[in-house]
């Protein structure tokens, strides 16, 4: 008697007239038939060697970056459409960005590497991304109901791969990735 679960044929008995003798009891009606032991087992192997095939294709970083091109590609597009009416679509931020407004205000910095934003630590960038410049004396918004932590970190990546390398290996130097 066999009976089938999830399109599975299961045996009840030793023998299976269509299989051949099973060599040794296999212990009762939910052990497969061997025919489907076999697909089983084939499935599973398939199933691990993509898995680990998978694993080994990271995406490389930019050559001494912390980022991906695909995080600065990603970055760029969000940046563009959150960023750059105020900061410039190059990151270079605006002119006279070290002169307060009538306001009191800084205007928006450049984030292109020709200003100060490589003195803070990445932690401290997303932070400021999140949170805004407000506490700092600017006028930017928090993006942190906006911009999830992966979205957050290609705009940083973005505007990071605008940075020389000296102006980066600065920035490594400061602790940059802490």
């Amino acid at each position: 008697m066999s009976r089938s679960i999830g399109g599975n044929a299961m045996s009840w008995n030793d023998e299976s007239p269509r299989y051949g003798k099973p060599k040794k009891k296999q212990g009762g009606w939910w052990t497969l038939s061997f025919r489907s032991r076999k697909w089983g087992q084939a499935g599973v192997v398939v199933l691990l060697i993509s898995a680990l095939a998978a694993c080994g294709k990271t995406e490389p970083t930019v050559s001494g970056r912390w980022y991906t091109p695909s995080q600065v590609a990603d970055g760029k597009s969000l940046f563009l459409a959150n960023c750059a009416s105020c900061h410039g679509a190059a990151a270079q931020g605006t002119e006279d960005w070290r002169t307060p407004l009538a306001n009191g205000k800084y205007p928006p910095p450049p984030l292109n590497g020709t200003a100060h934003a490589w003195h803070h630590p990445l932690k401290g960038l997303k932070l400021t991304v999140q949170n805004g410049g407000q506490a700092l004396g600017g006028s930017m918004p928090g993006f942190g109901g906006t911009l999830d932590e992966s979205d957050q970190e290609a705009v940083i990546a973005y505007f990071q791969s605008h940075w020389s390398d000296q102006i980066y290996q600065a920035w490594i130097s400061r602790g940059g990735l802490k």
